[in-house]
C-alpha cells in the first residue's frame, strides 16, 4: 500500500518515501509540513514483509541486511516504479529505508534524480564501483550517537559517498541520536533547491554510449592513487594538496585571469566574458574556472566529462553540483607531475571550450 500527497500531475517529480523497519508508510507522513510544495509528489511504499511491528523490508543481521531479501525489496521497488511514468524520481529514506535507497541508488542509478538519506547506512558489500553514483545529488544526515546502526557502516557510508560515489553529497550531523528538527529542516530546504534546479535545468542523464573523447586528449586516463580527502563544509577543498607552480603558466592563456570574485583568498579565476556558452559552464558570471592556492581548480565541465572524470579519479563532485550550481561543477586536484600537469591542462581548456560553445579541438 502507499500513501500520496502534493501534487497528482503525472509529468511533475516523484518523491518516494521509504520508511525504515518496524514501521509504515504512516510514519514518515509527520515531517511532510517540512517538505516543499508545488509542482512536486510524494508516495510513501509499504515494505512488502510484516514484521513484529509494522513491516520490514528486510531482516537485519548484526545491524546489516539479509542479502536476498534486500534484493527482493529492491525489485518490489523498481517494478512498483515502473508504474509511475517516465518522470524524475528522487527519494526520501530513514533508517533501513536508506538501506534499500542505496541498493536502488546502485541497481538502476538512471532512474533517480537524487537522494535524501536520513539515519542509516548503505549495503557497501561488496564494494561498489568507483563512480558508482557519478551526478547524483545527495544529502546524508546522521547523527552524532545513533543507536540502531552500528558506527563502522555509517562511518563507511560517509566516506565511500564523499570521496569513492561521484555523488555531490553534503553532509549534515546533528547531536544525539534522534531525527532532529534541524535535520528535517535542512532536508526540506535541499530537497527544495534539488526541485528548483531539475525545474530550470532538466536532468543530466549518464551517457549511455562510449566513453567520451577529451578535446586535445582522446580518452581520459585514470588517475592513480586514492583520491584526496576533502574538506566537509564549504568552500570545498583538499585536505592536503601542494601546488603545481607550473599549472597557472599552463592555463592562464585559455581566459582573462582575475582574483577571484569567490573563493578562498589567494584563489584566481579565469574569465571568458561575452561567451555564449550555457549558463552550466560557469561557476558565476563569466568565470569557468578558478585555481586555489593549494593548487586544486574548481572547473565546470559538460555533464558527460565531468562524469567521466568522476569515474577516472581526476574530479570530486561538488556539494552543491545539479542542486544550487552546475551539475557539471568538480574540484580537480592538483597534479602531482608533469603529465598530470597536461591532463589537468586539458580538463581546464575542455571547461574553456563548454564555455565558449566552440565544437573546434582547442590546442
Amino acid at each position: 500500500m502507499v500513501a500520496r500527497w502534493g501534487s497528482d500531475h503525472p509529468a511533475v517529480p516523484l518523491v518516494v518515501v521509504l520508511h525504515g523497519n518496524g514501521t509504515s508508510e504512516h510514519s514518515m507522513i509527520e515531517i511532510a509540513p517540512w517538505l516543499p510544495h508545488g509542482p512536486v509528489a510524494y508516495v510513501a511504499v509499504r515494505a512488502p514483509l510484516p514484521a513484529e511491528r509494522g513491516f520490514r523490508w528486510f531482516a537485519e543481521i548484526d545491524g546489516r541486511p539479509d542479502p536476498d531479501e534486500l534484493a527482493g525489496a529492491t525489485r518490489f521497488v523498481l517494478r512498483w516504479l515502473d508504474g509511475e511514468g517516465d518522470r524524475p524520481v528522487l527519494l526520501l529514506a530513514f533508517r533501513g529505508g536508506v538501506t534499500l535507497a542505496g541498493s536502488l541508488l546502485l541497481a538502476a542509478p538512471e532512474r533517480f534524480s537524487g537522494a535524501v538519506l536520513l539515519h542509516g547506512a548503505l549495503p557497501l558489500d561488496p564494494l561498489p564501483p568507483r563512480g558508482a553514483l557519478r551526478g547524483m545529488p545527495v544529502l546524508l544526515a546522521y547523527a552524532e550517537d545513533d543507536p540502531r546502526t552500528p558506527q563502522p557502516l555509517l562511518t563507511a557510508t560517509r566516506d565511500w559517498l564523499r570521496r569513492w560515489s561521484g555523488a555531490p553529497i553534503r553532509l549534515e550531523q546533528a547531536p544525539g541520536g534522534r531525527l532532529a528538527g534541524s535535520v528535517v529542516d535542512a532536508a526540506g530546504s535541499w530537497l527544495a533547491d534539488r526541485l528548483d534546479h531539475l525545474h530550470q535545468h532538466g536532468e543530466s542523464p549518464l551517457p549511455d554510449g562510449p566513453e567520451p573523447d577529451w578535446p586535445g586528449l582522446g580518452r581520459l586516463p585514470k588517475r592513480a592513487g586514492e583520491p584526496p580527502d576533502t574538506t566537509v563544509g564549504l568552500p570545498q577543498l583538499p585536505l592536503s594538496s601542494s601546488p603545481d607552480p607550473g599549472l597557472w603558466d599552463r592555463i592562464v592563456g585559455l581566459g582573462t585571469p582575475a582574483d577571484a570574485m569567490i573563493g578562498p583568498p589567494g584563489t584566481r579565476s579565469l574569465l571568458l566574458p561575452g561567451a555564449a556558452g550555457p549558463p552550466g559552464a560557469f561557476l558565476h558570471g563569466s568565470e569557468f574556472a578558478h585555481l586555489h592556492s593549494d593548487g586544486s581548480l574548481h572547473l565546470c565541465l559538460p555533464p558527460a566529462l565531468a562524469y567521466d572524470a568522476l569515474v577516472k579519479g581526476w574530479a570530486l563532485a561538488h556539494p552543491l553540483a545539479g542542486v544550487r550550481l552546475s551539475a557539471g561543477l568538480v574540484l580537480v586536484p592538483a597534479p602531482r607531475n608533469g603529465t598530470e600537469r597536461e591532463t589537468v591542462t586539458a580538463m581546464v581548456a575542455a571547461a574553456r571550450r563548454y564555455a565558449a560553445a566552440e565544437t573546434a579541438e582547442i590546442n
